[in-house]
C-alpha cells in the first residue's frame, strides 16, 4: 500500500532495513505548488528520504531535513512527524539543471534536526553535500555523524516517490550472527529498479531481492500530507512582529498578508483584524483563509 512507511529486519544478521512508498503525500504536495519537474523530483525523493529518517524518532516531535546552497536550488525543507505528517517546500533563484544534487545546490549543505515536542534538547547533524544524489548525501550524513553504515536508495517521477534504506546496526551481544549479511544485503538491494520501488508492493519488493534471508517485517506506519500553518499560528507571528512593524505593514499595504510555502494557503489581515491581533493574540478574527 502507498503512503506507508514499513520496517524491517534481518534475523540472525545485525541488518535493518525501512522501505516507504508515497502517493497522495506526493500529490497533494506537487497539486498545491507549481514547482518545475526538476524540483518536483527532489521533493518527492526529499519526502521518501524524511519518512525513512522518521523510523530514527524515539521520541514525540518532529524531524527537519534541510538543505541550503548557494546554487540555483537555494532551499529546499522536509518535515516529518512521529505521528506521520509530512509537509515539504523548495525555493530556487534560477533554473534548476536536471544535473547531480551538488551541482543543483552548489556549496550546499545537507542538515538534519530532531525537535521533541516536549521541548527537549534538540539534535541537528550537518554535512557537505556529497557529489552525486540525495541519497549519496544521506550515507555520507549517516557515516560522518552517525557512524553508521547505511544504504540509501530514493526514486521520484509520475506522482510517486519511493525509498528504502538498509543499515548495518551494532552487533547483538551472546547472538550467533550472520557476519556476511551486510555486503551480501547491500549486493542483492543494488538490483532494485527505480520503477520496482515505485510501483512494486512492499512483500513483492522484499521477495525478490531478499527470498534467500529471514525477514521479520513489522506494521506499517501510515503517512499523510500535513501542513501545520493557521490562522491562529500565523496571528501568534504577525502580533510576535510588535505593534510598530504591524501598524506599518499595514500603513503601506492596507493590512497583513501571510503566504504558506508548504501548503500554498494565503492569510489576509485587515487593518482591524491586525488591531485585534495586537490587543489579543490568542483570538484573531473568523478565517477567511484562500487558496
Amino acid at each position: 500500500m502507498s503512503d506507508r512507511l514499513y520496517r524491517f529486519l534481518f534475523e540472525n544478521a545485525d541488518v535493518r532495513g525501512e522501505l516507504v512508498q508515497l502517493d497522495s503525500v506526493y500529490r497533494e504536495l506537487t497539486r498545491r505548488a507549481d514547482y518545475p519537474p526538476v524540483v518536483n523530483r527532489l521533493l518527492g525523493e526529499a519526502l521518501a528520504a524524511a519518512a525513512l529518517l522518521t523510523a530514527t524518532l524515539k521520541f514525540r516531535g518532529r524531524l527537519v531535513m534541510q538543505i541550503q546552497s548557494s546554487g540555483p536550488l537555494t532551499m529546499l525543507v522536509v518535515q516529518a512527524s512521529s505521528d506521520g505528517g509530512m509537509r515539504a517546500m523548495a525555493r530556487y533563484n534560477a533554473e534548476v539543471p536536471d544535473a547531480t544534487l551538488d551541482e543543483q545546490a552548489r556549496d550546499g549543505a545537507l542538515a538534519i534536526t530532531l525537535e521533541p515536542d516536549d521541548d527537549t534538547q534538540r539534535y541537528q547533524g550537518i554535512v557537505d553535500l556529497a557529489p552525486g544524489s540525495l541519497a549519496a548525501a544521506l550515507e555520507k550524513y549517516f557515516r560522518e555523524s552517525e557512524q553508521l553504515d547505511t544504504r540509501v536508495w530514493l526514486s521520484a517521477a509520475e506522482g510517486r516517490a519511493g525509498g528504502m534504506l538498509l543499515q548495518r546496526i551494532p552487533a547483538r551481544e551472546d547472538a550467533t550472527t550472520d557476519t556476511d549479511a551486510w555486503a551480501r544485503s547491500g549486493h542483492l538491494a543494488e538490483t532494485i529498479t527505480a520503477r520496482e520501488l515505485l510501483y512494486l508492493d512492499v512483500s513483492q519488493i522484499l521477495r525478490r531481492l531478499f527470498h534467500e534471508e529471514d525477514i521479520r517485517l513489522f506494521d506499517p506506519m501510515p503517512l499523510r500530507f500535513q501542513c501545520r500553518c493557521s490562522r491562529e499560528n500565523v496571528g501568534a507571528m504577525i502580533a510576535s512582529l510588535g505593534p510598530e512593524e504591524v501598524r506599518s505593514i499595514v500603513a503601506e499595504q492596507g493590512g497583513v498578508e501571510v503566504h504558506c510555502d508548504f501548503c500554498n494557503a494565503a492569510y489576509h489581515f485587515d487593518p482591524v483584524d491586525a488591531e485585534q491581533l495586537l490587543a489579543d493574540p490568542s483570538a484573531p478574527p473568523p478565517s477567511d483563509t484562500q487558496h
